[in-house]
């Protein structure tokens, strides 16, 4: 038995259930629907809250008003890393976060937003779109009764903030580092002490010394939320996440509960929120650069030896869920996508990229 049979056999998922016989005739006669979307990301939170804002706001422009979507931040209703656990209970409709919060639950939600040495923003949204992506996240979702998007995507992020410079892969001995999902385990078999703190009090691990330092996003967010404050080595390139997917999920009996129209626009706002989010934070992270060194920060590349070891530990960690079949299905399609979509990407857009700064200099 699923989860979601389970769900609908308990008091929980009876009275989700009911709630759906009911709603069913008011949605027939064209009344409103409100759904509760519980997010991990404190307002105001560039590029992530940005992409739930926007997410939220087409949703109800899109809808003419019969859907609307009440949006709360980190405990307003509950934590910013219990949103999965709300929506699949059925206690919120809808959450926005980043799936690999929730490796947890089912390793395989690594995927959906990042892995180490994985895919681009690009290659990303060639395997979801297009290369079956979408049909297994909804294949994982009827476990926990879910129904997920793409909504928003951070791009590139950056490798971190430290107090002090990485010179080699000892420096990470001992190191007390945020950094969730599968790169966190990359870590920590590097010797780091890897915690997952929400965003949200990060800022103050960081300056009150309870941690070492800690990924975020890139340099739009991290500027906003201050970092540069108490930290001055920022390294640019990440190895964790070469293109993060944030993920708007709604609890499946909700989702199916709702007219084909509302279906229509919840897929397509999760789709336009996740391109304006995306090309607003890469038109931006640039001129934030700027303004972090002008503050003090220095700006730095972790070394090829720190590259070769990332790699190494990130092999390990991608193989050790192997033993669950979905897993390893997933991570299948994941692979086959990201070959063929990255023998092209070279051929083309590398190469051009290499004459355009050959030929026009920059």
């Amino acid at each position: 038995m699923d989860r979601r049979s389970f769900l609908k056999n308990t008091a929980i998922g009876g009275g989700a259930a009911a709630a759906t016989s009911l709603a069913a005739p008011a949605l027939a006669a064209g009344h409103a629907r409100t759904l509760t979307m519980v997010t991990s990301w404190p307002e105001g939170f560039a590029v992530l809250d940005d992409a739930a804002s926007y997410f939220t706001q087409a949703v109800n422009a899109m809808s003419g008003g019969s859907l609307t979507i009440d949006k709360k931040t980190p405990g307003q209703l509950v934590g910013a890393l219990e949103v999965f656990d709300a929506v699949s209970s059925g206690q919120a409709d809808m959450y926005h976060s980043a799936d690999y919060y929730f490796g947890g639950q089912h390793p395989a939600y690594n995927f959906f937003t990042a892995v180490p040495f994985g895919a681009t923003a690009q290659e990303l949204f060639n395997w979801y779109y297009n290369d079956g992506g979408q049909e297994l996240h909804d294949e994982l979702g009827q476990i926990f009764g879910l129904k997920s998007f793409q909504c928003g995507n951070s791009g590139s992020q950056s490798g971190g903030w430290f107090r002090e410079e990485i010179k080699s892969v000892s420096d990470f001995q001992g190191l007390r580092y945020r950094m969730p999902g599968q790169g966190g385990q990359v870590l920590g078999k590097l010797g780091a002490s890897v915690q997952n703190i929400p965003g949200g009090e990060l800022y103050q691990a960081l300056s009150s010394g309870a941690l070492d330092g800690l990924e975020w996003v890139g340099p739009l967010a991290d500027e906003r939320a201050g970092f540069q404050e108490v930290a001055k080595f920022y390294y640019a390139a990440g190895f964790h996440e070469p293109g993060s997917g944030l993920i708007a999920s709604i609890n499946l009996d909700v989702w199916e509960s709702l007219d084909s129209q509302q279906q229509a626009v919840l897929t397509n706002a999760a789709k336009a929120a996740t391109i304006h989010q995306f090309s607003q934070t890469m038109a931006s992270n640039g001129a934030a650069l700027e303004r972090l060194k002008a503050q003090g920060v220095t700006v730095l590349n972790f070394g090829d030896d720190v590259w070769d070891a990332f790699g190494a530990a990130s092999k390990e960690v991608r193989d050790e869920p192997m033993g669950d079949e979905l897993y390893a299905k997933v991570r299948a399609s994941f692979e086959t996508s990201l070959a063929n979509s990255s023998s092209w990407l070279q051929q083309s857009d590398g190469f051009y990229l290499q004459q355009r700064n050959r030929v026009m200099g920059g």
